[in-house]
């Protein structure tokens, strides 16, 4: 159940309750695609840097160690040791991503293995399967992710698919959540819109996937190639038409000031790899922009990566010796980048959640924006 508590413009503060506990909106979810965040995070990790969600992939942990050995395990949150919600997406991504290894029907899709060649087939009851199994709070339907640059006819084509996989989806939820044996007999399913990046079209699906009584919604598709711009204007366009007490899902995005803009828009629920991915490669967040401890610069600079930061990696270290491990590919250096990441994108959304309490939210995000502009991407 989720419970609107304010609103600020569009901006929209609220509660999502959950059998895994209650997740406070807006929020960043952390991506731990097979059932770990990428750079050595442990769970503990997640518990100690302010993590309400962590989101696995459907498709990754059905390819390895697969579906069933996890549910024989008693599920994600059992596998992994963690007690609170869980997002898993659906496979449909990797319909986008896995292009070269795909083949799309009507009853679902034919794909390849990325790791070791074998077939695999998915199709909307297959995905539900696959999530059940996995046991996760919320479970996201079975779609067609169509770039962002696909001519209009193709993208109606596959839009009006997913709307006839969605029925299937929630159909097989239905029936799933109703067997003895099934682990989390209260597992939630979002829908997703599509569109590319035609207003009109995501508008009828809008209005369509929202007559259908899901437990959520999110808006896919975006953030795979078209500009900032027209993202932020579909999201203008779009979110209207999503049900206002139900939490709305920005898919796969972003940046910090991509997540700044969406909550302005409406948008409840966050994912991405960038803080992790970046980490990794020593880029990190600050409130004056993004750093590179690459630069030798650093080489001797003894102060934290931002100072007043409760991360672990700024509570103990220097930048200097970060860099350090980071040259020397030390395993250490990356952990710590990625948890400072996940610490500043988990610690940015608490801020804005005080600031929609406050009703201060538009001061907030001027602020913030223009603190983060300072200093320039290296």
């Amino acid at each position: 159940m989720y419970r609107l508590l304010k609103q600020e413009g569009r901006a929209k503060r609220g509660e999502f309750h959950t059998v895994h506990g209650i997740i406070q909106t807006p929020v960043f979810m952390n991506v731990g695609t097979a059932a770990a965040i990428k750079g050595a995070v442990s769970t503990e990790d997640l518990e100690g840097i302010k993590t309400q969600v962590e989101l696995s992939n459907t498709y990754h942990l059905h390819v390895r160690p697969g579906d069933e050995i996890v549910k024989k395990m008693g599920g994600l949150h059992k596998f992994m040791s963690w007690d609170k919600p869980i997002l898993t997406d659906s496979g449909g991504f990797q319909v986008f991503s896995l292009a070269s290894l795909r083949k799309i029907k009507e009853e679902g899709v034919y794909f390849h293995s990325h790791v070791d060649g074998r077939k695999i087939f998915m199709g909307p009851e297959e995905s539900m399967r696959i999530q059940s199994n996995l046991a996760s709070t919320i479970a996201m339907a079975f779609d067609e992710c169509p770039s962002s640059r696909a001519d209009r006819s193709y993208v109606q084509a596959s839009v009006e698919r997913t709307t006839r996989w969605l029925g299937r989806c929630k159909k097989e939820m239905g029936r799933l959540n109703g067997l003895e044996d099934t682990i989390n007999r209260h597992q939630m399913l979002f829908a997703i819109n599509q569109g590319a990046v035609f207003a009109d079209i995501r508008i009828e699906h809008a209005k369509r996937i929202a007559e259908m009584e899901l437990d959520g919604y999110a808006v896919g598709g975006l953030a795979v190639g078209e500009s900032h711009e027209e993202m932020y204007y579909i999201l203008e366009e779009t979110v209207p038409h999503l049900p206002l007490e139900k939490p709305t899902y920005l898919m796969g995005v972003g940046t910090p000031a991509n997540i700044l803009e969406g909550v302005e828009r409406g948008v409840d629920f966050f994912d991405c790899v960038y803080p992790s991915r970046n980490g990794r490669h020593g880029h990190l967040y600050t409130n004056n922009g993004k750093i590179n401890l690459f630069n030798a610069k650093y080489e001797t600079d003894g102060r934290p990566i931002e100072e007043g930061c409760g991360c672990p990696a700024c509570r103990r270290y220097s930048r200097a010796y970060i860099r350090h491990l980071l040259k020397a590919k030390e395993m250490l250096g990356m952990r710590l980048c990625v948890l400072h990441n996940l610490y500043f994108y988990n610690t940015m959304m608490e801020e804005i959640r005080d600031a929609l309490d406050k009703g201060c939210f538009a001061a907030y995000k001027k602020n913030k924006l223009e603190k983060m502009r300072n200093l320039q991407k290296e």
